[in-house]
Order: structure tokens, then sequence, then C-alpha cells
């Protein structure tokens, strides 16, 4: 594994499965994605049948809140034997140091870039405030991580499903390294359909010593130096994964030398890197609904949080101010703005009038879905699109966004398991 300190990066030894495996059964969407929907991991399972599958290596967090422990305990122990059984039995092959970058298209989007490498955990942190060069985006709830933890304690095997965001309006480094690898006339090292109607994808190697992989270095640096805040990589999808993969670490520290502790494999947590300003990728604010509550409730707490003088309300729409929308069964849209407000965002402050009267919330989304619930006393509350031009600065001031604030993109369009790397 060659190391780039300097960037937080490694070029980690990737491994892919050998030549003749079905990779549209080998690949399997997002161990946290389709949570209430059991019936899409059903289809998986059969569509899947006996075939090497990344399905076989994770755990679809749909079955942590409907089986005991001990049917979990069954998952977690079947999961260490598969990669035991898959490492043995040549289900991949040899390992290649390096990285990959990809174009992932979807029924929604003709194509997302993204880069496969391994980050330094040492450099990462998801306390709010922080200054290292990986920062979470969203707040992170402790509780999510030791089930995690339990997969990576026994697995020699990690698969990615974490999404970083660069701040890269020039595509300098992403968009730049796949046309650089489309053009070299190299074939690449998939190229595949998704199960599910997910899409496709198509991946180059590119190797850890060379001028590509220096390119891409060197961009990332520049980009690095430009951020006033010194960050580097903002976490898009998975920060839990990425806090659990930072706590496995942590435990593994602990009995090894300083000189193993600089290249271990289990400090180095795979990732898909992805340009925020790439087309490919939809940003989609998270809305609220508000149950057993009514329009003239929510207006009432908004003016006692920020002050009546601070509160314009209207049937109108507003376009001054921050800006929310509330909208409930049998009334006009109520359109809201608020001046002076207590967060930089409309999300930011519509949480904290929703935490400060503990109100019993679900998240949402689809403008659709909001509507379709705000009925029987529940209220909705649409609120804006994030801004991808103001993301990476609202992190430098806030240190993280309010929890639930953004989606990247549909389920299906979420990060599909194809790259792994040993990890003990």
């Amino acid at each position: 594994m060659k190391i780039f300190d300097k960037v937080a990066l490694a070029a980690p030894d990737i491994l892919l499965p050998k030549e003749g495996t079905d990779l549209k059964k080998w690949a399997v969407v997002a161990c946290d994605q389709y949570t209430s929907e059991p019936e899409y991991w059903d289809k998986v399972e059969k569509f899947v049948g006996d075939s090497p599958s990344t399905l076989r290596l994770i755990l679809p967090e749909v079955y942590l809140e409907t089986e005991t422990e001990e049917q979990q305990g069954l998952r977690l122990n079947g999961i260490k034997d598969s990669i035991d059984s898959y490492l043995a039995n040549g289900i991949w092959a040899a390992p290649q140091e390096g990285f990959t970058v990809l174009s992932r298209k979807t029924p929604v989007n003709e194509s997302r870039k993204g880069l496969v490498a391994a980050v330094d955990l040492e450099k990462y942190s998801f306390e709010p405030g922080n200054r290292e060069l990986i920062r979470a985006t969203e707040g992170t709830v402790l509780s999510r991580i030791p089930p995690r933890v339990k997969i990576r304690k026994n697995a020699k095997v990690e698969l990615p499903h974490i999404m970083l965001l660069i701040n890269d309006s020039g595509d300098t480094v992403i968009g730049a390294a796949y046309k650089r690898a489309e053009e070299s006339g190299r074939a690449p090292v998939y190229d595949t359909g998704l199960m599910a109607d997910s899409g496709s994808i198509k991946g180059y190697f590119i190797p850890s010593s060379g001028d590509e992989a220096d390119q891409i270095v060197s961009a990332l640096d520049k980009l690095m130096k430009n951020d006033p805040t010194g960050m580097l990589f903002a976490v898009g999808d998975g920060n839990h994964s990425l806090a659990s993969a930072k706590a496995h670490w942590e435990n593994v520290r602990e009995g090894l030398s300083d000189e193993q502790r600089k290249t271990h494999p289990a400090r180095f947590a795979m990732a898909e890197i992805v340009n925020i300003h790439d087309k490919g990728l939809q940003f989609e604010p998270i809305h609220r609904i508000v149950f057993d509550v009514t329009p003239d409730d929510l207006i009432s707490d908004i003016k006692e949080l920020a002050g009546s003088e601070n509160v314009t309300v209207s049937e109108d729409p507003i376009t001054e101010g921050q800006i929310f929308t509330i909208v409930s069964e049998g009334h006009s849209d109520i359109f809201v703005s608020v001046k002076n407000p207590p967060h930089m965002l409309s999300v930011g402050t519509v949480q904290m009038m929703l935490d400060g009267k503990k109100r019993h919330v679900d998240y949402i989304h689809g403008e659709d879905t909001v509507r379709k619930l705000a009925v029987n006393g529940n209220t909705g509350i649409l609120l804006p699109d994030v801004s991808k031009d103001s993301f990476f600065d609202t992190i430098g001031t806030e240190g993280v966004f309010p929890r639930k604030t953004f989606s990247m993109g549909e389920a299906f369009e979420k990060r599909f398991y194809l790259e792994a790397k040993r990890i003990d």
C-alpha cells in the first residue's frame, strides 16, 4: 500500500472478483439502503442465489430492527465464514495496488464520476468544530457504531459504501483522471449493469506508481491548500461506517508498535471520492413531517425561537430571508421567512425549533410524500435545497449540518459494493 501522507490518502491493494464472475450478482447496493423495504432484500437474495456476491459479505441494516441478537450473531458469523471462503477459494483475483476511477450511470443521471481509494483514519474526526482533513457533515449517533464494529472486528476484508466529497469546481481530480484513463485505450477492470434497474458502472485501474496517480495526488494537494479551513474531504454518505472504521482502528492500534501503526491496513478505510460539483450528483433536501401539530402551532414555535419581529408568514411565496414552507390537509401552503435566524441554514433553524419543543418528527424524501403524509392532524415542513456552492463553507462555519439535512440522490443511486481490501 502506497501512502500519500500529505493528502491523507493511500493506494490500497484492491481486490476485485476474478474474471468470469457475474458482476451483476456480485455488486450489491449499500447495506444502509431500503431499510424499510425487506421485500427489496428478499428479491436480491433470490437474484443472487448461490453465485459469489457481496451480499454474503455485508449485513443489510433492514435486519437490525427485526432480528434478535442471536439471529444477527449468526449473520455476522456467516459474513466471516464467507470472507474466509472467498479468500481461500480464489473468488478474488490477485490484489493490485492503486486506485479505481469510475463512471456510474443511473436511470436519472448519465454519469457520476468517482475515485476509489483509501483514506487515513488518523486524519478523520466526526467531532463538531474539528480541523482535520476529513470531516463529518452531519451529527454522528454513537449508538449506531457498535454493530458495525462487530462486523469489522472479525472480518479480514472491508467493502466500502462510504462516499467522500471534494470541492473541485474545476474538476481537476476525478473528471480529469477518468478522461485520461478513458483516452489511454486500456480496458476497464469492470463494466457491468447493476441489479434492480439501478443503472451501470465502468471502472479503470490506476497503478499507485506512475504519472496518473501522481497527478491525482497533486490536484488533491492544491484543493487542500485552497481551503481556508484546511479541509479536503467531507463525508457525503456512510459517516457511521467511517466512524466505525475509526473505532475499530483505535482498538487495533492499542496492540501495535509506533512503526506498525504507520502502515497497518486497518488505519486506512476504503471509500469512493466524488466531486460535489459533478453534474451527476444530485443533492436533495430531507423534509419533515411533524405529528399531532397544527400549522398555527409551528408558526408560534418559530416566532418564539426567532422573535416575532423576525418572522414573516404569507400565503404568497417569499423571496427574502431564510425560507421554509408549511403544508397541511385543508390549508393553503404557508410560506415562512426568518430574518436574523439562529442558524445559517433553514434546516438548522427548523431543527432547533422542533428539538426545542420535542416534537415527534419523521424525516421524508420527496415533496409528494410529505404532502401525502400531511393529513389527520400531521403537518409537513418543506425545506429548500442545500447549495453545493456553500456546502463546504457551511461545514467550515457550523462544524456539521443538522441531522437529516440532505440526501445524495435516490436509493438506487447509492454506491454498490465492487472493490474490497484487506484490513487484517
